[in-house]
This record gives C-alpha cells, sequence and structure tokens, in this order.
C-alpha cells in the first residue's frame, strides 16, 4: 500500500481529532511520532505526521478540510 502525507498534528488532542474522523469514515491512518508531542509539551518540533493510503488520500483531505474553518478574533467591547 502506497502511504501519502495528509496532515501534522501539533498535540494529542488535534491528533484525536484526526484519528476519529478518518476511523468513523473507514480510512486507514497511520501515525509517525504518534506519541513524541507528550513527551515534551509544547516543542513545535516534536508532532505528529498522519499518513492515508493513497487511494483513500482525497476522501480524507475533504473531510479534513472540512475542519479547517477560519478563526475570527472577536474584540471584547471596552
Amino acid at each position: 500500500m502506497q502511504l501519502r502525507y495528509l496532515t501534522t498534528a501539533y498535540d494529542l488532542g488535534e491528533l484525536a481529532i484526526i484519528k476519529s474522523l478518518c476511523e468513523a469514515n473507514g480510512i486507514a491512518c497511520l501515525f509517525q511520532d504518534e506519541h513524541a508531542s507528550s513527551l515534551y509539551p509544547g516543542v513545535m518540533e516534536l508532532r505528529c505526521q498522519v499518513m492515508v493510503a493513497e487511494s483513500e488520500w482525497q476522501r480524507a483531505d475533504t473531510l479534513l478540510s472540512r475542519l479547517r474553518l477560519p478563526i475570527r478574533e472577536v474584540a471584547t467591547p471596552s
């Protein structure tokens, strides 16, 4: 099976969301360095790369793109 890079998870919470999304949709994933970020929390160099089968990449990317919503800053009234 040929694997393709899908995304990078920067912490265990983000990884859990990605893993749940893929599993719920029947997409098998490989997580490289899955527990690295838990060794030294906050170290950005320690992150998990999510890989999926080449044949499932388009579907996985579409599902993941639905989570990527623009974040808006909300100014509190003075």
